[in-house]
C-alpha cells in the first residue's frame, strides 16, 4: 500500500479525510499517525462510520465552514455525547467565492486568507492545542482551501519540508468522487466552467506560492504564529499534538 493510500481514512461515505502521518521531519522522525485529520463535509457520514471515529478515539472536530454552509445540514457531531464539536469559520471576513469574478486566482485567496485571518486560525490551533487526548479532525466542505491551509501550517510547524507540504495539500485532485459533484453542482448553478475548474483545482504550485507569500510578508511559521498571538508555549504544544 502506497503512502498516499494509507493517508485516506477507509470511510465509505467519504471522499477526502485524510491522515497528517508519516510525513518525514527535517528534524529527524516522522509526523505521527493518528492524531490529526484532515478532511470534507461530514454530514453524509453513516451511523457505522461516526461509530468507527468514535471508536479510533476521535476527540474534537473543527468545523471552518460558515453559517451559509452549516445551516443547510445537520452535523453528526454537533451534539454527540463524546466527541467534542467547534465551529470556527476561517473566511467569514473574506468576500465569498460565488461572488468572485473570472479570472478567478486561488493562490490571491490563500494569500489573503494567511493576511486577514489569523484571529481565526489562533482560534482553530488554540481549540487543538486544549482538545483531550485522542484524535482531531478538523474539515470544511470539500476538505481543500480551508482545510488545506490548516493543515499547511501544522506540517510547516512539524518541519515538513515544503514539496510535501504541497504535495499533501495536491492529494484532494484524486478525490474524484468528491470533486465531480461539486463540480458538476457548480456547473448547474451557471458556473462558467473554466472558473469552476479553476475553483476546484487543488495544484502543488498554488501551495507553494501561499508558502512563499508566507515567508516573504509574515517572516515564516514560527514569526507568523507569534503574529496571530500564540506564545511559545503553545506552538510547542501545538507541534507535539501532531510530533510527540
Amino acid at each position: 500500500m502506497t503512502m498516499a493510500a494509507m493517508r485516506h481514512w477507509p470511510l465509505p461515505d467519504t471522499h477526502n479525510v485524510r491522515d497528517l502521518g508519516g510525513y518525514a521531519r527535517k528534524s529527524g522522525g516522522n509526523t505521527q499517525w493518528g492524531r490529526l485529520l484532515r478532511g470534507e463535509a461530514l454530514h453524509p457520514l453513516s451511523q457505522d462510520s461516526i461509530d468507527h471515529l468514535v471508536a479510533q478515539n476521535l476527540a474534537l472536530v473543527i468545523d471552518l465552514r460558515g453559517p451559509h454552509e452549516t445551516g443547510h445540514t445537520q452535523h453528526p457531531f454537533r451534539d454527540h455525547a463524546g466527541v467534542a464539536y467547534r465551529n470556527i469559520p476561517l473566511f467569514d471576513v473574506l468576500s465569498p467565492i460565488a461572488m468572485a469574478k473570472p479570472p478567478f486566482d486561488m493562490t490571491q485567496r490563500y494569500r489573503d486568507a494567511l493576511d486577514k485571518c489569523g484571529p481565526r486560525l489562533a482560534e482553530v490551533f488554540r481549540a487543538i492545542i486544549t482538545a483531550s487526548p485522542g484524535v482531531i479532525l478538523f474539515h470544511c466542505t470539500a476538505g481543500k482551501d480551508r482545510t488545506g491551509i490548516v493543515a499547511a501550517l501544522l506540517l510547516l510547524l512539524a518541519g515538513v519540508e515544503r514539496n510535501d507540504v504541497a504535495e499533501d495539500y495536491a492529494l484532494t485532485a484524486a478525490a474524484a468522487g468528491l470533486i465531480a459533484p461539486l463540480r458538476a453542482r457548480a456547473l448547474a448553478a451557471g458556473g462558467e466552467p473554466d472558473h469552476v475548474d479553476r475553483m476546484l483545482a487543488s495544484d502543488a504550485a498554488t501551495m507553494l506560492a501561499m508558502l512563499d507569500h508566507l515567508d516573504v510578508r509574515h517572516g515564516g511559521i514560527h514569526r507568523y504564529l507569534a503574529e496571530i498571538g500564540l506564545a511559545p508555549g503553545d506552538v510547542d504544544k501545538l507541534r507535539d499534538r501532531l510530533c510527540a
